[in-house]
């Protein structure tokens, strides 16, 4: 640790030194990066920042994997380093849709490889937290590895176990970022010269970003925590309060980091029934609640620290304590709590805060390398409980270009800075977000939530159609996109005796219209709007070059030709798969998804492209229709000259013809194993394209097909979803994708594959149906052989084709051969299924290159 002046020049900055700036610094010099300089507004170690009000509560399962294992590699870490407290976690349940919850939270955790977690009754649960009312809940749920974090003690052991150098008071007041890359961070002690930097500043990255010209969606949001007098319950338990900050500077109320210091005894609990949270402080009790109405912070009107004001604490609301705010909850948290720990009715506090930390819009951490400024990486809207994880996550990335944990590659997708959408930067948007996601934190989240916030901000020129077709529109990177037509429920009764009811948790927010789509689609013909799908022009002297050398597969095509690839990182990893078109010599369009496709691909290309290529991301500059059944070859030939019999447009060639009136990009591929064809048109096209598609094909049983039949189809024939199936995390020859891979060229991650390739893989992707059950597996759900999770479900769904439940998962390599019998822990049941040869349907592909 320094205390001297920073340096004029530096490798590397990181810009805020609190749980995930000392966890990036630290990581990084352990892997070898030298010249690494931390800075921070406030004094060190007690910055003034989340890190250091926090409790340090570490609850480790989530439904995500990422969150999951970030946040058992930040326990481990902290509890080699002698600040972690592994007394264990448990959730209580005050309701039967609670204690369904602990079962998944269960299975979650069986799933991602937490240690023996398990459901208590309510008398095991008193064992261990004697002062919880037995007769107020129905049981709990314990992962023994759970605990708290030391916040000032680990920032202590971080800093002294860094090569890097680490200066407190010390305010970034601009960022030199001209000519699109990070050349300088200007502070109010001087210049530094840097290569590279780190935004790290949580609760300021709003304004951080600010510095660099950057909208970054971090929303601040208040909320409370209190710890109360010395209880006679807890009488036994030894304390430190009154030395554990002896010596160091500390801004605002002492009393609040004296209490943080404080390591509990007894197992760290939480009320997800009422919002709450609470964990014992020596011979004192904490308690925590989101149980209030969202208190938004202006991310402009952070402050900054003083003797009397630790930045990152707001002064104790007693009404959001004593009066129900919150919108789903009809209890106070002094209620609840009263209620849950009778011991607690007359206490008085000794210490109390509206503490502040961050959300984005969904949820999930900002990481990565932001688009707009080379070498500016952003370590944003994380916590305590995955600061480590993803600390060691940005510094694989930062230094080796592969983001990994010790126990191998992990998916970005969903963490990327670059996946938010053009509009979140917008802070009335993000705010807004940020305070549902905040209210969200307890809720229990039902399968396919949607916002009803903030709507109809993207929409394609067939909205208005779509409406009057009763689209039930979902929301996917700002889009509204139709899962299901009401018009379509004529269907439902057609198909009735080949669509079985899904109950429970799997049904909700399902529709059987969206069986009848899928079937409908195999018999005849529909239309799907890929509006929200990208395309990305790549021009110019050497194009071909280039996309060779981002691209697992060959690229040598012949003008009209189309070609499924892949983009991998250094490590091999699946960062992209994508559908290259060659337009005209040095002349193409690359295809990819929507949602956080566009900025993340879009972005990784721009990135790579050499001076004379030109990357275009026309994210909204095409209209795009997928026509796909059986008669949709009947259906286009009546709207165009041009011929597209199978000789004269053969599968996976692309032409440009006109459809009716409309010029368009006709694509000879499809992602439901139909006969069909992706129509890219100019936007202002659309509407048009639609009509003339609509006119067309009335007699021919032409129908519009929602996101819901899109997804149990390609499902059937296994086609890969980026983001849930494959990502980062997987390489081409686990995900079962040689055939994307040309090891006859030379790419970017083929060192990487060729030692994958020598080595042999240890898992791969394998597709399991159900023997005897018509129920939809829910991703993250564990798969079992002789007691043991052999890995989880990545998508699920029921191949109406088929009639068959079909789950998708990697498994080691000796449980993937077909008629290898496991098990899939779902919502508290075991069901048996049998590993399966892809594709599940049409196998010879005759329905698609007839």
């Amino acid at each position: 640790m320094s205390t001297e002046t920073p340096p004029s020049r530096a490798d590397t900055v990181v810009i805020g030194a609190g749980a995930v700036g000392c966890s990036v610094a630290y990581h990084l010099t352990e892997l070898g990066a030298e010249d690494v300089t931390v800075i921070d507004q406030g004094p060190l170690p007690v910055t003034g920042g989340s890190s250091v009000h926090a409790p340090g509560i570490m609850f480790q399962t989530s439904p995500s994997k990422i969150q999951t294992k970030t946040a058992y590699y930040t326990s481990r870490l902290l509890s080699d380093a002698g600040v972690y407290d592994e007394v264990g976690g448990i959730e209580v349940a005050r309701s039967e849709e609670r204690m369904d919850f602990l079962r998944r939270r269960v299975e979650w955790a069986t799933a991602y490889g937490l240690p023996e977690p398990q459901l208590l009754s309510p008398e095991e649960v008193t064992e261990h937290l004697p002062m919880v009312h037995e007769d107020e809940i129905l049981g709990g749920y314990y992962s023994p590895t759970d605990g708290r974090v030391d916040g000032i003690g680990a920032l202590q052991w971080y800093m002294e176990h860094s090569s890097a150098s680490f200066y407190g008071n010390t305010e970034v007041t601009d960022m030199d970022v001209s000519g699109g890359e990070i050349n300088a961070i200007e502070t109010d002690q001087g210049r530094i010269d840097c290569e590279r930097a780190v935004i790290a500043t949580n609760n300021w990255g709003y304004q951080t970003g600010q510095l660099a010209g950057l909208d970054l969606p971090i929303a601040p949001v208040e909320h409370q925590y209190v710890v109360t007098e010395p209880m006679d319950e807890l009488a036994d338990a030894e304390t430190s309060v009154g030395d554990n900050t002896t010596g160091l500077e500390v801004p605002g109320d002492r009393s609040i980091a004296e209490y943080m210091s404080e390591g509990p005894h007894q197992p760290v609990g939480r009320d997800q029934d009422h919002s709450l949270y609470f964990r014992t402080h020596g011979d004192a009790l904490g308690m925590g609640s989101y149980n209030h109405e969202t208190l938004s912070v202006d991310p402009e009107a952070m402050g900054k620290n003083s003797e009397e004001h630790q930045a990152s604490v707001r002064g104790f609301t007693k009404e959001h304590w004593e009066t129900p705010t919150h919108r789903g909850r009809d209890k106070s948290a002094k209620q609840a709590f009263d209620e849950l720990l009778p011991a607690t009715q007359d206490v008085e506090y000794e210490a109390t805060e509206n503490g502040i930390f961050v959300f984005t819009p969904d949820g999930m951490p900002a990481v990565g390398e932001t688009a707009q400024v080379d070498g500016l990486w952003t370590g944003l809207a994380i916590w305590w409980t995955h600061s480590g994880g993803y600390g060691r996550i940005l510094a694989e990335w930062m230094e080796n270009g592969v983001p990994r944990l010790p126990s191998g590659p992990v998916d970005t997708g969903g963490i990327h800075v670059r996946r938010f959408e053009p509009h979140a930067g917008e802070k009335d948007y993000f705010v807004d977000r940020g305070a549902k996601r905040y209210e969200q934190v307890y809720s229990i989240v039902e399968p396919r939530w949607q916002p009803d916030d903030h709507r109809g901000l993207r929409t394609s020129p067939f909205y208005h159609q779509q409406k009057e077709l009763g689209a039930e529109f979902y929301q996917s990177g700002g889009w509204e996109t139709p899962q299901w037509y009401e018009s379509n429920a004529d269907l439902v009764e057609k198909y009735e005796d080949r669509i079985p009811d899904q109950d429970g948790w799997q049904g909700i927010n399902r529709s059987k219209i969206e069986a009848a789509e899928h079937l409908h689609t195999r018999d005849k013909v529909s239309m799907f709007d890929m509006t929200t799908f990208s395309s990305i022009m790549v021009e110019g002297e050497g194009s071909q070059a280039f996309l060779q050398r981002v691209c697992s597969n060959d690229m040598d095509l012949d003008v009209g030709q189309v070609r499924y690839s892949l983009l991998l990182n250094e490590g091999g990893g699946i960062l992209a798969d994508i559908t290259v078109v060659k337009l005209d010599d040095e002349e193409f369009m690359v295809t990819t998804g929507g949602g956080n496709s566009p900025g993340i691909h879009g972005g990784h290309l721009e990135d790579e492209a050499p001076e004379r290529v030109s990357v275009h991301v026309e994210e909204g500059a095409k209209s795009t229709i997928g026509l796909w059944g059986p008669n949709a070859r009947l259906l286009l030939q009546r709207c165009t000259d041009a011929d597209v019999t199978n000789g004269g447009f053969p599968y996976f060639r692309a032409k440009q013809m006109y459809v009716g009136e409309v010029p368009v990009i006709a694509l000879r591929v499809s992602y439901v194993g139909e006969l069909g064809w992706e129509l890219w048109a100019p936007t202002e096209y659309g509407q048009r394209l639609w009509e003339t598609l609509q006119d067309a094909g009335e007699d021919l049983g032409l129908r519009p097909m929602g996101g819901g039949a899109l997804s149990s189809m390609r499902l059937e024939k296994g086609y890969r979803l980026w983001g849930t199936d494959i990502d980062t995390d997987s390489n081409p020859f686990e995900a079962g994708l040689p055939f994307a891979v040309d090891m006859d060229t030379d790419f970017i991650g083929k060192e990487a594959l060729e030692t994958a390739r020598s080595e042999g893989i240890d898992s791969k992707i394998t597709p399991l149906t159900l023997d005897d059950s018509t129920d939809i597996m829910l991703s993250g759900r564990p798969v079992m052989k002789d007691g043991e999770a052999i890995g989880y479900v990545q998508a699920g769904n029921y191949g109406y084709s088929l009639d068959e439940s079909i789950a998708y998962t990697y498994v080691p390599i000796e449980y993937a051969e077909a008629g290898t019998s496991v098990q899939i822990q779902c919502e508290g049941e075991t069901y048996v299924a049998t590993v399966c040869n892809e594709p599940l349907f049409d196998p010879t592909r005759e329905r698609i290159i007839k």
